[in-house]
C-alpha cells in the first residue's frame, strides 16, 4: 500500500479533534485546568489513533508516539493506536492481523490493557460481523474490551446511556459461559465516562452513578476508581470527597485504582497524581498496588460462574476491605 493511500486512509478514518472538547459534548467544565487535561487525555487518543491507522506496521506508529508525546500520556496514545489497529483488521480490505501484530511488540504489550480497551472503541463504529473473535484475545483481559466499548458509548452517545441508563440486556460479544457478564464490563467503562462527563468533579461523578440502579453502582465505580487515578484531574481533597462519596464501594474504587496503578507500573511511568490516588483509595504506593495486581492475577482457568477477570477484579476489591470497605 503506497504512502499517499495511506496518508488518505488516515485523513478519512480519523475524527476531528473537536469532537473530544468537553464543549462538543457538552460535559460539565469544573475549572480551566481540569479542561485542559480532559481534553488534552482526548487529543492524545487521537493522535495515536491517526498514527496507527496512516502506519504501514505497528512500530512505524509507535515511533512517533515514543519520541513526540511527554512519557504521562502516552498510554492514552496507545489506547487510541489499539482502537486504529482494531478499526483496520475490521476494514473490508488489506490486512485482518494489525491488532495481533501490535500486541506482539514490546510496546503493545507493555500497554496491552490499553490496547484492548482501544479495541472496544472500535467495536463501537464496526458492524458486528466484523468484531474480533474472542478467541484470538487473551481471555482474561476480554472484558477490558467491553471496557472500552462502554467508555464509547456513554462519551458519544451521553443521552442514551447516561441519562436514559440503556443496558442491551442480550449484548452478544464475547458470548459462551460468561456471556452474562458483558454488561458487567460495559458498566466499568461506563462509569470511567462518567469521571469525563463530570469534568472530574467527584460530586458530580456520584451524582450521576448514584441515579443508576443499585445493582450497576459497584461496576461503575470501578471504572471511575480507574479515571480518577489514570488521568486524574482531581487534587488530593478531592479524591477524599469522592472515596467518601462513594461509601461502601470504596472497595471498588480501589480495584479501578489498581488496575491503573498496575498499568502506569509496566509501563515504568508513574505521575505524582496516580501516587496521590493510590495513597487515598489503597492506602498504599503504585508499586505496593501493582505488585498486588500481578500476584492476585488468576493464572489458571477459573471454574464457577464468574470470568477470570472478575474473580481477579473481586479479589484485589477484598484486599481493601479493611482500609475503606467493598461492595462487589
Amino acid at each position: 500500500m503506497s504512502s499517499s493511500w495511506r496518508a488518505l486512509r488516515r485523513r478519512l478514518l480519523t475524527p476531528d479533534v473537536s469532537e473530544t472538547t468537553l464543549e462538543k459534548r457538552g460535559f460539565h467544565k469544573k475549572s480551566p485546568a481540569a479542561q485542559e487535561r480532559l481534553e488534552t487525555v482526548g487529543k492524545t487518543f487521537l493522535i495515536g489513533y491517526a498514527h496507527a491507522v496512516g502506519a504501514r506496521t505497528p512500530p512505524e506508529a509507535e515511533g512517533p508516539i515514543e519520541e513526540e508525546l511527554p512519557d504521562w500520556l502516552r498510554g492514552f496514545a496507545y489506547e487510541g493506536a489499539g482502537m486504529g489497529f482494531a478499526m483496520l483488521d475490521g476494514l473490508p480490505f488489506g490486512r485482518s492481523d494489525n491488532v495481533r501484530r501490535f500486541l506482539a511488540t514490546p510496546r503493545g504489550q507493555t500497554y496491552s490493557y490499553l490496547a484492548y480497551v482501544g479495541i472496544g472503541w472500535a467495536m463501537a463504529r464496526l458492524p458486528r460481523f466484523r468484531w474480533p473473535k474472542p478467541s484470538s484475545l487473551d481471555s482474561v483481559m476480554v472484558p477490558l474490551v467491553l471496557d472500552g466499548y462502554g467508555f464509547h458509548q456513554a462519551y458519544f452517545r451521553t443521552a442514551k446511556y447516561i441519562d436514559g441508563q440503556y443496558r442491551d440486556p442480550k449484548f452478544p460479544w464475547p458470548g459462551g459461559p460468561h456471556g452474562d457478564y458483558a454488561n458487567n464490563a460495559i458498566d466499568q467503562g461506563i462509569g470511567r465516562a462518567g469521571w469525563f462527563i463530570a469534568g472530574t468533579d467527584p460530586d458530580r461523578v456520584a451524582n450521576l452513578i448514584e441515579k443508576f440502579p443499585e445493582s450497576r453502582r459497584a461496576d461503575m465505580y470501578a471504572g471511575v476508581g480507574l479515571a480518577a487515578t489514570y488521568a486524574s484531574g482531581a487534587d488530593e481533597k478531592e479524591l477524599r470527597t469522592l472515596a467518601k462519596r462513594a461509601g461502601g464501594y470504596l472497595g471498588n474504587v480501589a480495584q479501578g485504582c489498581a488496575f491503573a496503578a498496575n498499568a502506569r507500573v509496566r509501563a515504568g511511568i508513574v505521575p505524582e497524581h496516580t501516587a496521590r490516588a493510590t495513597k487515598v483509595f489503597c492506602g498504599t504506593t503504585p508499586e505496593d498496588v501493582a505488585r498486588l495486581a500481578d500476584e492476585l492475577r488468576p493464572v489458571e482457568p477459573v471454574d464457577g460462574d464468574k470470568p477470570a477477570y472478575e474473580v481477579w477484579r473481586q479479589r484485589l476489591a477484598s484486599e481493601f476491605v479493611p482500609f475503606g470497605g467493598v461492595n462487589t
